[in-house]
């Protein structure tokens, strides 16, 4: 396997969608709580980028075991281990070994935390599996959205959080005597999930894309997505309606007081995100307009990271 294919088996590109609901997170703790460690913070890197890249090449590998057509749609151009003629032994071993950096690097991090960190962690994981993996995996469901969403643009975020500050601050968790007693910060956790509302819908978004433009080819291939269930007509208002969803949120944010003054350029980007949005709904194409949906997840929660620097800087 050459570092060409490596890349295109994990589709490093992408990995956008996992780094800057991380950056998120970070520098949410930062800015809220005035608190940050650096160890924590390369050991979550470490582990998610590894088992980003991980369940990315599980995904191909699945994709690539089950397919029912592999001529046509572009399926021997889409698919990485069709393209460059990789081994199954190769890909797997791979797999092996991003995902044993990332248990090791997400279990020391456990051990400088708290037993939570391994409770969300291990939920990840699994559904990090369940994605791809299964009689059923999610992205053959019309689930893929809503776990992708919740999951990368939520969870990611809290735990990203949550390694930086005290327990307290947000959730405790104990363990004593066969008893398990959790303390929730409920206020801060609500705010850490509205914080995560603009990231859960565009990550969603970029898997809905991905499903419409993908349609035809998935009925092929019995991947029974949302699209394929709701229609494409359907799908495509939907995707345009979370785009919206996500600026309410961030001015609902700036009244409570949240986000800072500063968020108010955010707002303007979208007069060229509205554009991209009617590019894509005319022409939903894997090769033409599916990278402006990235383009719309990057230039949004990018200006979010920035207002956030500029913030604690000021601050």
């Amino acid at each position: 396997m050459t570092f060409q294919s490596f890349l295109q088996v994990v589709e490093l590109r992408t990995k956008a969608a996992s780094m800057i609901p991380f950056a998120i997170g970070s520098l949410y703790a930062l800015y809220r709580f005035d608190q940050f460690q650096w160890d924590h913070f390369l050991l979550m890197l470490a582990s998610l980028l590894a088992f980003d890249m991980a369940t990315t090449a599980i995904n191909n590998y699945g994709d690539y075991k089950k397919a029912v057509k592999r001529n046509g749609y572009g399926y021997e151009v889409h698919n990485a281990i069709v393209r460059h003629q990789l081994s199954e032994r190769s890909v797997l071993l791979l797999i092996y070994i991003l995902l044993s950096i990332a248990i090791m690097a997400g279990f020391t991090l456990f051990l400088k935390t708290n037993l939570l960190v391994l409770l969300l962690g291990g939920l990840s994981f699994l559904v990090g599996f369940w994605y791809s993996l299964g009689p059923i995996p999610i992205s053959r469901m019309p689930l893929g959205e809503l776990f992708s969403g919740l999951f990368m643009g939520f969870v990611i975020i809290f735990i990203s959080a949550y390694v930086h500050v005290e327990p307290a601050q947000l959730a405790g968790i104990a363990w004593e005597h066969g008893h398990v007693y959790l303390d929730i910060n409920v206020k801060e956790i609500l705010l850490v999930f509205l914080i995560s509302i603009p990231t859960i819908l565009t990550i969603g978004n970029i898997m809905l894309a991905n499903n419409i433009c993908d349609k035809d080819e998935d009925i092929e291939n019995k991947r029974y997505t949302l699209p394929v269930y709701i229609g494409k007509k359907s799908a495509l208002a939907l995707f345009r309606n979370a785009y919206y969803v996500s600026y309410l949120d961030l001015i609902v944010l700036l009244a409570l007081g949240i986000h800072p003054l500063v968020v108010l350029p955010v707002l303007l980007t979208l007069l060229p995100l509205r554009k991209r949005i009617s590019v894509f709904m005319q022409d939903c194409s894997k090769e033409r307009t599916f990278g402006i949906v990235v383009k719309n997840f990057i230039q949004l929660n990018a200006a979010r990271i920035l207002v956030l620097i500029v913030a604690i800087v000021l601050q």
